[in-house]
């Protein structure tokens, strides 16, 4: 659990569609929308499912927290002061097996360590009282 710290980082935008979403992270649970019309996951969280379908017929799938680094890049300088003392972290765009990118830092683990391709799991980091965000670091 995280301290009762200031965080100064931008937090999530909550919004109605993404309450399921924020509130598993919560829990350290990480949950996926997916299309009850089609099957198909999609992320990020929205009210109507991406696909051909459209629909707002979803429902929130527990995940296997289990991913692959797509992509990555090393941060050695923060973008605003609140991410001075940071560097070097990493950013990455993972596939999660559900087949679903999405955008995370991958942490524990030195940054030149990661690698395109590399299994990663899910870990929960609890910024606040009120927000947990999903991370990635390597898997076991």
């Amino acid at each position: 659990m995280a301290e009762n710290k200031t965080y100064e980082k931008p937090l999530p935008d909550f919004r109605p569609e993404t309450k399921p979403y924020w509130d598993a992270c919560k829990k350290h649970e990480l949950v996926l929308p997916r299309s009850k019309t089609t099957g198909e996951f999609f992320f990020y969280p929205r009210a109507i499912s991406p696909g051909n379908d459209m629909s707002e017929d979803i429902e929130w799938v527990k995940a296997s927290g289990k991913a692959k680094v797509w992509t990555y890049a090393i941060h050695y300088m923060g973008p605003t002061k609140a991410y001075k003392n940071d560097p070097p972290y990493v950013v990455a765009l993972v596939e999660t097996s559900e087949g679903v990118k999405m955008m995370t830092n991958i942490v524990d683990c030195d940054p030149k360590d990661v690698r395109i391709g590399m299994d990663v799991e899910v870990v929960f980091d609890d910024v606040t009282d009120e927000v947990t965000l999903p991370k990635f670091k390597p898997a076991k």
